[in-house]
């Protein structure tokens, strides 16, 4: 629960969200905070005006805070606005977030006799997380649905932090509760029962339920029904497709949605929800990945101090058979292997964290959703479950672009040569540290890429991540499906090629190798493939086209 702390916090003050109101932009934002960063623009420079108008500008229109001249050469927190260089501006604050905040200009002073008339000005907002601008129209920031789910979160959540129910009637320190009155909807202290809640006369009839149970009912209780924004006394009854949104009977008739598609909003809740569900399976199954791969990063940290330990050992112990000529040739060795250490830890510590917060970001996303799929309230939900779902699938592909593959690799090589003894002290070196340019690392076969389908195979390989040697070329062998010889069926640059031609219902064994000026690389992996059956007879594989 405590990452999901994260999605429930103003980027702009840093605390719970207070009257959160959703932007266009899906973000949500405190609606004081909201009211704190509001920019008063000129109505020719606004972001409607400005598409009214043809403009080939961005949808997203950005508020370049470094062209506004807010500060002064003087750097006194003072400067102009829009054109009018004799009113001062609001010294800007600072969220704890790092967001800065601009309270609403005043207004220009009044004109000359001769002077033309400033041009009228109107509000507009820049999200603090994705900086696009928005404007206002004539309801302000009424404009904007506020966002009664993320509420309902935020109060489930903080319940479910605190460690005991206090008394709400307590003046100072607040006592733990003993009773809850349903009618009243207030926890009481013993004391404060007594006094403010007698058992007798019109609060005889009053039921008192134990705490934990009175707040399983508060939460149980029916929630407020979202109303639209654009009629205050209509209820959402309905879901329109086009704005992706929920909208009123009234809208349909006289509104901006009444030539829209609309759908009954019952049935679009349970659609996006079971839409998010899907998407927090597959959201699942690679933080559950992630976890196993955090795994393996700890265990390689130890293998490789053991592993370092082991190679420092026996590289002194041939370094000290060489006696005096070679002693001088291993305290440099020594000092490469613990660099090399040095290195591959820091590799793979930097992945370890890099990898813990990204799980952390993910876990608290999941159970931000979770939260909100236990939600009963279809328009608040129908109006942040598109982002949401866009959020779990853009996760997801995070998480898969390579992610989940170690950086660093945990063995030590070193070229050792010790039969020429006194000739071969001075050309021991580590291959990893020679100058020249050395042979490509062998390439990494994508199992989740290659594939069989009838009698042709698929393979798919690349680089290791950390390799930086360039390759000029990659060679590609296979089998004869019956345990014999390997041999070439693809040479050239691409990192994927489909051979065709194979026998049906046969095993057959792959294999790669990069080369480039140096020499040929180590095979990879050998990578075994299984056809699908069949009768009838083909002929050996032909060299496949590349993909």
């Amino acid at each position: 629960m405590e990452e999901m702390e994260e999605e429930l916090k103003c980027p702009v003050c840093g605390s719970f969200y207070r009257e959160p109101i959703i932007l266009p932009c899906s973000h949500n934002l405190c609606q004081a905070c909201a009211r704190n960063i509001l920019v008063q623009t000129p109505e020719s420079e606004s972001p409607q005006s400005r598409r009214a108008s043809g403009s080939a500008a961005s949808d997203y229109d950005y508020l370049d805070l470094d062209k506004m001249s807010l500060y002064s050469e003087a750097d006194s927190g003072y400067g102009s606005y829009g054109g009018f260089a004799s009113a001062p501006t609001t010294p800007c604050q600072k969220s704890p977030n790092g967001v800065r905040v601009f309270p609403p200009a005043a207004p220009p002073p009044p004109p000359a006799a001769l002077a033309p008339p400033p041009p009228p000005r109107s509000a507009c907002l820049t999200c603090p997380q994705c900086h696009r601008s928005l404007g206002l129209d004539e309801r302000g920031l009424r404009g904007f649905p506020r966002n009664r789910l993320l509420e309902a979160v935020i109060d489930r959540y903080q319940q479910g932090r605190a460690a005991a129910l206090r008394c709400q009637l307590c003046e100072k320190a607040p006592k733990e509760a003993a009773v809850m009155c349903e009618q009243c909807d207030v926890f009481y202290c013993e004391p404060c029962r007594l006094r403010c809640h007698p058992p007798r006369g019109p609060l005889a009839k009053h039921r008192l339920v134990p705490p934990a149970q009175g707040r399983v009912s508060r939460r149980l209780s029916p929630r407020k029904i979202s109303t639209c924004t654009d009629h205050e006394l209509e209820n959402h009854s309905m879901y329109c497709v086009q704005c992706k949104s929920p909208v009123c009977y009234q809208c349909l008739e006289e509104g901006k949605h009444s030539s829209h598609e609309v759908k009954a909003l019952g049935a679009m809740w349970k659609l996006h929800k079971s839409q998010l569900s899907q998407a927090l399976n597959g959201l699942s199954d690679r933080a559950k990945e992630a976890k196993e791969f955090l795994v393996q990063l700890r265990n390689m940290v130890q293998q490789i101090q053991e592993n370092s330990v082991e190679f420092e050992a026996c590289l002194v112990a041939q370094c000290d058979a060489l006696i005096d000529a070679l002693n001088r040739r291993k305290a440099q060795l020594l000092s490469r292997v613990n660099k090399e250490h040095e290195h591959k830890l820091k590799v793979v510590r930097d992945q370890i964290s890099h990898c813990t917060v990204k799980l952390r970001q993910t876990t608290g996303l999941m159970e931000y959703c979770l939260e909100v799929i236990k939600e009963n309230d279809p328009s608040g939900f129908l109006q942040i479950s598109d982002a949401l779902i866009r959020r779990v699938h853009l996760t997801e592909d995070q998480w898969g672009k390579g992610t989940l593959t170690p950086r660093m690799t945990t063995d030590f090589d070193l070229n050792l040569d010790n039969a020429p003894l006194l000739q071969s002290i001075h050309q021991l070196d580590f291959v990893q540290m020679k100058v020249s340019s050395p042979v490509p690392a062998p390439p990494i076969l994508q199992l989740e890429e290659c594939c069989t389908h009838n009698n042709s195979a698929t393979l798919s390989w690349k680089q290791p991540p950390l390799s930086t040697v360039q390759v000029e070329g990659y060679i590609l062998e296979l089998d004869d499906g019956n345990g014999g010889q390997f041999r070439e069926v693809y040479v050239g640059k691409e990192t994927m090629c489909t051979v065709d031609g194979l026998h049906f219902n046969s095993t057959y064994s792959a294999r790669v190798k990069a080369f480039n000026k140096t020499g040929v690389s180590p095979y990879s992996k050998t990578l075994v493939l299984q056809t699908s059956e069949g009768t009838k007879r083909h002929q050996e594989p032909n060299i496949p086209n590349s993909l």
